[in-house]
C-alpha cells in the first residue's frame, strides 16, 4: 500500500504539472474586479453601503461607494492607496476601533478582488 502511494504521488504531480489551466491564479494574484463585485455581495457590504453595480437593500448605515477610486482618504483617515484598501476592508478595526464597520472576516484574496472593484468606480 505505501509504494503504491509513493508512486501516486510523483504521477499525480507530474498530471498536474502539465496541466495548461491557465485561469488557475496564485493565492496572492492581483484583484479581479468583476469576482470582487461578486465579493462584496458574498460578504454583504451592500445591506449597509450603496455600491455601483452591486444590488442591496435601502438601508444605508455606511457611505455610499461611488467615486471611491477618486477618493483622497478611506474612512476620512487613510490616504487612498491600495495597500490601505486591503488593510481597510480586512482590518476594519485595527485601523479604526469602535468604527461602525465591522471586521467581516475577509480572506486576502476576497479583499484584493473587492479593492480592484472599487478602483473602478472612478
Amino acid at each position: 500500500m505505501r509504494q503504491r502511494r509513493f508512486l501516486a504521488m510523483p504521477a499525480l504531480a507530474l498530471l498536474a504539472a502539465c496541466s495548461n489551466d491557465s485561469s488557475v491564479k496564485p493565492v496572492n494574484a492581483p484583484g479581479d474586479a468583476e469576482r470582487g463585485r461578486m465579493a462584496l455581495t458574498q460578504y454583504a457590504c451592500h445591506a449597509c453601503h450603496t455600491i455601483p453595480g452591486v444590488t442591496g437593500s435601502q438601508v444605508f448605515v455606511g457611505p455610499a461607494l461611488d467615486g471611491m477610486a477618486s477618493r483622497e482618504l478611506i474612512a476620512g483617515k487613510l490616504p487612498n492607496t491600495p495597500e490601505n484598501m486591503l488593510r481597510w476592508i480586512m482590518h476594519t478595526q485595527d485601523v479604526s476601533p469602535g468604527n461602525a464597520m465591522p471586521d467581516m472576516g475577509v480572506q486576502e484574496q476576497h479583499a484584493r478582488d473587492m479593492a480592484a472593484y472599487l478602483e473602478t468606480l472612478k
